[in-house]
């Protein structure tokens, strides 16, 4: 294994043995995003029966009570396994606190293995490892919900169809409703909407609107929503057990935890973007770390997959939201590794597919997302993105905007980042001619690392294709060589 698959897609076993794979790309200009690649080896019942168990609250697994969330925010049997129909993403599984407390050790080994390293690495975490995947899948229900009753007061100013960042309510109008809905009182309505809260502009967008359910706010307990389907207004925050607040509170303070040891060790820290049920969460929880530790500089980089229909609003927000508060953007944009299990679960629970129609409307929405963020850089020299991406043409679309925008290589705003094994043939001449370029670099022991390559190895016809497109480029290269004389020469 170690000459043959895993040597192609893993850098080693340990932080030692990995040395000398991140010395030689550093070389040539590649630097190093860790992943320590480890993936426990479950039978797919064994991780359905962990996932339903992790997915359900005390409530629900008692009986005395039906889940409020939506069918896409509920755990379904038939989608226990996660791993199903996942090429590239590791997957993991909530036993126990305890075992949340070894992935975040695991992560920290990894922060300093990174740091000791170079000076300017990165490092990947999961916050599915970090904690009960309950919590993200009810807190999640919670924005989705809330994201949605904005636009259904929206349609009733007339307002439909907006993008994200164009709709703004007017916020007489908004009160109006709101008391008409009984959901408080109008001195608790106008004390929700004031200047100090919004401003003087008398309207109020979906930035405004998120932070009404922030911690920093009183407004929980009225904090209700319309069910579409009784008409009944419901509490929009479930009541959690003594013991899953508990969970949620460790969950956060894991998060904290690994993002100073980023700090003290000058790493950046990439939140890796996840399953739709719970991505909401975690970019919600990402954005909090991101308040609290990229005032100076983006240390903390959230992940945004282009594939999803909502990505270009998601994008926007997020750095609309960043100009206001004040600290740096980080990003990585990829398209999205989850897309035939997404599609295959909101076709067979019945709720609406959240991935673009097709091949070509992801790459546009690719492509938008990244010339929106560049825009951003071309006035912001703090901000940051990876362009994350095997695409030949996303590679070429970005430099073409970058040399458009004046953005330089040597600023240091715009990384680019491939899998270690693959695409070689973009990553190196990337990084020769003076591009931030970094390898996805997984490590662990042979037998514990194999779960994963062996997906990646059965599933991923791109691999193979490839593998034989970087072998067409050198042979070709070589023959070129061998003609001209030059095969012993580095070419100028």
């Amino acid at each position: 294994m170690k000459m043959t698959f895993y040597g192609q897609f893993v850098a080693g076993e340990d932080q030692e043995s990995i040395r000398p794979l991140i010395r030689h790309n550093r070389a040539f200009g590649v630097g190093s995003i860790l992943d320590y690649g480890v993936e426990e080896d479950l039978s797919p019942e064994e991780a359905e029966r962990k996932e339903m168990e992790s997915c359900t609250s005390a409530v629900e697994r008692e009986g005395s009570g039906t889940s409020k969330r939506e069918k896409q925010y509920q755990a379904h049997r038939a989608f226990g396994d996660r791993r199903d129909g996942v090429i590239s993403a590791r997957t993991y599984f909530y036993a126990n606190e305890a075992k949340c407390d070894s992935h975040m050790e695991t992560f920290l080994r990894c922060i300093e293995a990174a740091g000791g390293a170079s000076d300017d690495g990165f490092s990947a975490i999961k916050l599915t490892a970090l904690g009960r995947p309950q919590f993200l899948l009810q807190f999640s229900d919670v924005l989705t919900k809330w994201r949605r009753f904005f636009h259904q007061m929206a349609a009733e100013q007339g307002k439909a169809g907006l993008a994200a960042m164009d709709t703004k309510l007017e916020v007489a109008v908004l009160q109006e409703s709101v008391a008409k809905m009984g959901i408080a009182s109008r001195t608790e309505i106008e004390n929700w909407f004031t200047a100090e809260t919004l401003g003087v502009s008398g309207t109020l967008d979906l930035l405004d609107w998120s932070s009404l359910i922030d911690s920093r706010t009183e407004l929980s307990k009225h904090l209700v929503v319309p069910n579409m389907q009784t008409g009944q207004l419901e509490p929009l925050l479930s009541r959690f057990t003594e013991e899953e607040e508990l969970q949620m509170t460790r969950m956060l303070q894991r998060m904290d935890i690994l993002a100073k040891k980023a700090a003290e060790m000058g790493v950046r820290l990439m939140v890796d973007a996840e399953q739709t049920y719970f991505q909401p969460a975690i970019s919600r929880l990402t954005l909090e770390m991101q308040r609290k530790f990229n005032m100076g500089k983006p240390l903390i980089f959230n992940t945004y997959q282009c594939y999803l229909k909502d990505a270009y609003d998601n994008v926007t927000l997020d750095v609309e939201l960043a100009r206001r508060e004040g600290w740096c953007f980080g990003a990585k944009l990829v398209r999205g590794a989850y897309m035939a299990q997404e599609r295959t679960r909101a076709a067979e629970i019945g709720y609406e597919d959240p991935i673009n129609p097709t091949y070509e409307a992801t790459n546009a929405m690719y492509h938008r997302c990244l010339s929106y963020v560049l825009e951003e850089l071309k006035h912001n020299t703090k901000a940051k993105v990876m362009v994350a991406s095997h695409n030949e043409d996303t590679i070429r679309f970005t430099l073409r905007r970058m040399e458009e925008l004046g953005l330089y290589p040597a600023d240091c705003q715009v990384y680019f980042g491939q899998l270690l094994g693959m695409c070689d043939q973009i990553s190196f001449p990337l990084g020769q001619a003076g591009f931030p370029v970094y390898k996805y670099v997984p490590y662990g022991p042979v037998m514990e690392v194999l779960p994963y390559l062996s997906r990646r190895a059965l599933e991923n016809s791109g691999v193979v294709k490839g593998a034989w497109r970087e072998r067409q480029l050198l042979w070709q290269e070589l023959k070129r060589r061998l003609r001209t004389g030059s095969l012993f020469h580095r070419p100028a």
